[in-house]
This record gives structure tokens, C-alpha cells and sequence, in this order.
């Protein structure tokens, strides 16, 4: 016998169920069909009934007898909904109107997901543009001949975008999404204002600082905001959207240095262009929507219904608030702190968010598109913008082709298609600069060997980590764990600057791309053994996965 607890319209009724096969009562025959009578409302075994399918089921009598009380509250089994509710969640049947569970969405995310982009494009921007104007640059100030202060305008910039990073889920926590990007844009804005007008290197440095505070604050914030408002079954094209507009903004800031041959005071406009997209991001995020998750997880219910309305119609309501509801039960708990993430219940899965990033740059991205010119100078190809432009270019396609496949080959096949192709691109990088019977080639397989390696990076490596991450963190986590493998991003991007030439110096060329080779198999091993997939799979039930198997 079991003895159940129902909850339904708000009362609880004790019920004694005869489950079918219970070794207890050998006695009693399989009964036919039951009923369960409560006050004011009938539920039939079998039935569709909804109330049945969202009572919330208390055992009282050990391990649970198969075809006993699942039984008695089954659903039909062909609906994925039904497969997804838990017997535990104790969710009110009237807040889920059947007729709406199933209803299409009538509202659009394409706005706000396009607005949350420009801080996305000013990453690239401002990341790309001091490459073309440096040298022009250093002329007006008076530093063309000292190196290391050339050093610290380009650096400042990483070192800002580092501090931006940690602080970037901190506050997006506490003040929201949409308000973090509105604040985003000061710096932002500033930064480029105090580049663009600058007399002297100290304002510069400032400018450069300010503008890498904000696209630190921005790298963490875009994806984040993006998988949460994004609905489950496009969430991995437009995460991707992402690293296509940070393609983007690096190749803006290339075309923005074409007048610079002919007017070489233009390196201040090719600053100052930036403001616009940023007071257009303020501007967007003040009339977006928040997200709902952040503003269930703050109490703020009607807000969250509000902003559900705006980004998908009033008749998904019912569903998503359902699944937010499904997803706190039994979690009261609030907002985690930064010691929280190197818990014994988080550490694994943060764990796998940092390692991305470090595979990420430590698998020689940087160092491929510093030496792409020389390598395409060898192959014939003298023009240094044309040489920019073909990488650049092989990036966006190989981003396109990534948006288009995230949602049907998942994060995880493509990472793992990703990291081998560069790892079998640089091993044709190294073997071209070593291997003699190569030799009459070895500039064409450079070539190739560059093209190959973008293209496999654009595939996967460079946009899955920063859609997987918000997406395997949980939501009490998830704004300062992804801030948090962010920064592990700045900091690695900031040290292999830093000490890369020195390396290269000391072992040859050859030696560090076949070292960067051997970085890209491990990564492979790790991904295969470590990395979950979140393909088709909403937040709420990745969360539910992953506290399951923790």
C-alpha cells in the first residue's frame, strides 16, 4: 500500500493507493483503473488530466513499486512537456492552462539579442583598432621610438578588460542585466572619447583603460544576457551571434584604418567612431526587456511575467514561468559569493568554464593571426591589409557556418571538431617551416595552414565557450562564474602576449606551433571526457541535469 499526499487547489488530501505488484499486500488483485475523489474536483487514472500530471507526490511508504504512483499520475507519454514534469514540483495546475503549453511563440527576441550585440561589436572594435593606428599614433604623441609605452597602450587595454570581467557578473547581479550594460557604456564611451582626443600618452593609457574596463564588463555580460532571454530551440545560433559580431568589429576597425595611408590624423576618428555604438547600446538596453530569470530569482514575479510577454507573447507566460518555478523548487537559496564557486558542489563544473577559455587561447589563436602577415609575405602576398582581410574573413565565415550547426550538431561535436582541426593546422604550420622536403611549398601550406586554423577556430573553439558556459552554470552562479572564466580568458590572453615572442625567440617558430599542436589534442581528450551537452535542452533542465549528477 502507499500512502500518498496530494496537493491540489491549494488543499492537501491524504490518499491510500493499491499499487499494482506491491509485494506487501500479495492479496490484492491488480485493481482496474482507479479514481481519486478530492473536494470539487475528479481525477481519472489515464485521463489528461493536468491537475494530476502537476500534483505534487509525497512518499510515505519506502521505495516506490514500479507502475505504482507513476502510474497513477501519468500523462501522455508522446508529449515532450509531459516528459519533463517532475512529480515533485509543486506548481499550482491552474497557473498552466493546457491550451497555452503548447502554444507558439508570438513575440521576438531578434531586437534585443541585435542591441546586446553591440557590445559584441565594440569588443572587436576596440580590440582591432589600436593594430592600424599605433603607428600613427606614437608619431603625434611622442613615443614613436619607445617600444614599451607603445607596449602599455596596447596592454592597458587587456589589463582593463581583465578587471571588467570580474567585476562584469558582480554587478550584473546586483543591478540587473539591462542596467550593467547601460553603466557599460560609460566607460565605454569615455574611453573612447579620452583615445580619440588625446595629446599626450598618459591620457591615452587612461582612454585605453577605461575602453578595456568596458569591453571586460561586455564579454561577460553579452552571452549571459543572450542565453537567458534566447528560447531553447534557437539558443545555440544566437549565442553564436556573438563571436560573428566580435569578427565583425575586428573587420570594422580594419576598414576604419583604409584612409590612414592618406590622412594620417584619421587614427583619432577611427577612436572616436566607437561612442556612437556605444550610446546606442545605452540607449537599446534602457527600452529591452530584463531578463526573467534574473527578475524570478529576485521575487520581482510580475516583472518577470512582463518581460516574458515582450520577449515571446502573453501565451507563453504560463510555460516559462512554470519551468522557472520547476527549476527553484526546493532552493531558496540567494545569489552565490565568490568563495562559493571553488566549493565542493560547483568546483567541477567551474572548472570546466575556466579551462575552456585557457584551451581557447592557449591553443595559439593569438599567435597564428600575430604572425598571418609574414606568413602570407612568404607565400606572395605583400599587402598586409589583404592578408588581415582574408584571415578576418575566413573568422565571420567560419562563425556563419558555426551559428547554422549549433543547434543541430550540438556545442560539444563541434568543439571536438574545432580543436582537431587546429590541431592537424598546426602541425601543417610547423611542418612547413621545417620539414625540407616541404620546402618548395612552405609558402602556399602556410597559407593554408593559417586559413585552416581560423576556419577550424571560428568552427567551435571561438564561439561554443562563450555560449556553453552561461549555459552549464547554474543560476545562482552563472553571472559570476561566467565573469569568473572570463577573466581566466583576459588573464591568459594578457601573459601569452606578453611572453610570446620571448618564447618563440628562445625555441623557434616551429617548436611553439607544434606546442600549440599538442595543446589542441589534450584539449580534445578533456572535451570528450568533461563537457556535457546542452543541445535542444532548456536552462532550467541543463540545471536540474547537472545538481542531479553533483
Amino acid at each position: 500500500m502507499i500512502r500518498c499526499v496530494v496537493k491540489c487547489g491549494g488543499q492537501q488530501q491524504h490518499v491510500v493507493v493499491a499499487a499494482r505488484g506491491d509485494r506487501k499486500s500479495p492479496a490484492i488483485a491488480a485493481p482496474p483503473p482507479a479514481t481519486v475523489r478530492m473536494p470539487g474536483r475528479v481525477l481519472c487514472c489515464g485521463m489528461r488530466s493536468r491537475g494530476a500530471d502537476l500534483a505534487s507526490v509525497e512518499m510515505a511508504a519506502g521505495p516506490q513499486p514500479q507502475g505504482g504512483v507513476s502510474g497513477l499520475f501519468r500523462g501522455p507519454r508522446s508529449s515532450p512537456r509531459y516528459s519533463r514534469v517532475r512529480a515533485t514540483a509543486t506548481v499550482d495546475p491552474e497557473d498552466i492552462p493546457l491550451e497555452k503549453v503548447q502554444a507558439k511563440s508570438s513575440g521576438s527576441v531578434l531586437p534585443y539579442v541585435g542591441v546586446a550585440c553591440l557590445g559584441a561589436i565594440l569588443f572587436g572594435y576596440h580590440l582591432g583598432v589600436v593594430n592600424g593606428a599605433l603607428e600613427y599614433l606614437a608619431k603625434d604623441l611622442g613615443i614613436a621610438e619607445n617600444a614599451v609605452l607603445q607596449g602599455w597602450v596596447v596592454s592597458t587595454t587587456l589589463a582593463g578588460a581583465t578587471a571588467g570581467s570580474f567585476t562584469g557578473g558582480a554587478l550584473a547581479d546586483k543591478f540587473g542585466r539591462t542596467r550593467t550594460f547601460i553603466l557599460d557604456a560609460i566607460p565605454l564611451a569615455v574611453g573612447a572619447f579620452l583615445s580619440a582626443t588625446a595629446h599626450d600618452v598618459r591620457t591615452m593609457i587612461i582612454g585605453r583603460l577605461l575602453a578595456g574596463i568596458g569591453i571586460g564588463i561586455s564579454s561577460a555580460l553579452v552571452p549571459l544576457y543572450i542565453s537567458e532571454i534566447s528560447p531553447t530551440e534557437i539558443r545555440g545560433a544566437l549565442g553564436s551571434v556573438n563571436q560573428l559580431f566580435i569578427c565583425i568589429g575586428i573587420l570594422a576597425a580594419l576598414v576604419a584604418g583604409l584612409p590612414l595611408a592618406g590622412n594620417p590624423a584619421w587614427w583619432r576618428t577611427m577612436f572616436g567612431i566607437s561612442i556612437v555604438p556605444s550610446i546606442l547600446l545605452a540607449l537599446g538596453m534602457a527600452v529591452s526587456p530584463e531578463s526573467p530569470r534574473w527578475l524570478f530569482q529576485q521575487g520581482k514575479l510580475s516583472q518577470a511575467e512582463t518581460a516574458i510577454k515582450k520577449l515571446y507573447g502573453r501565451e507563453k507566460v504560463a510555460e516559462v514561468m512554470y519551468d522557472l518555478k520547476a527549476a527553484s523548487q526546493g532552493s531558496s537559496e540567494p545569489d552565490a559569493g565568490w568563495l562559493d564557486l571553488f566549493s565542493k558542489r560547483y568546483w567541477k563544473v567551474v572548472s570546466v568554464g575556466a579551462a575552456m577559455f585557457l584551451f581557447q587561447q592557449l591553443a595559439g589563436i593569438n599567435a597564428v593571426v600575430y604572425y598571418s602577415t609574414s606568413v602570407f609575405r612568404s607565400a606572395g602576398i605583400a599587402s598586409d591589409v589583404a592578408a588581415s582581410a582574408l584571415v578576418g574573413a575566413a573568422n565571420v565565415f567560419g562563425t556563419m557556418i558555426a551559428s547554422s550547426l549549433m543547434d543541430k550538431q550540438g556545442r560539444k561535436s563541434l568543439l571536438i571538431t574545432s580543436f582537431s582541426g587546429m590541431a592537424a593546422s598546426m602541425l601543417l604550420l610547423s611542418l612547413s617551416f621545417t620539414w625540407k622536403a616541404l620546402a618548395p611549398y612552405s609558402g602556399p601550406l602556410a597559407v593554408a595552414g593559417t586559413v585552416l586554423y581560423v576556419l577550424s577556430f571560428a568552427l567551435g573553439a571561438g564561439p561554443v565557450p562563450a555560449l556553453l558556459l552561461p549555459e552549464i552554470f547554474a543560476s545562482r552562479i552563472r553571472a559570476k562564474a561566467v565573469a569568473l572564466s572570463l577573466g581566466m580568458h583576459w588573464v591568459s590572453n594578457f601573459f601569452i602576449g606578453l611572453y610570446f615572442l620571448s618564447v618563440v625567440n628562445k625555441f623557434g617558430i616551429s617548436t611553439v606551433y607544434l606546442g600549440f599542436a599538442s595543446v589542441c589534442a589534450l584539449a580534445v581528450v578533456y572535451i570528450a571526457g568533461n563537457v556535457v551537452e546542452t543541445k535542444g535542452r532548456s536552462l532550467e533542465e541543463i540545471e536540474r541535469a547537472l545538481s542531479s549528477a553533483s
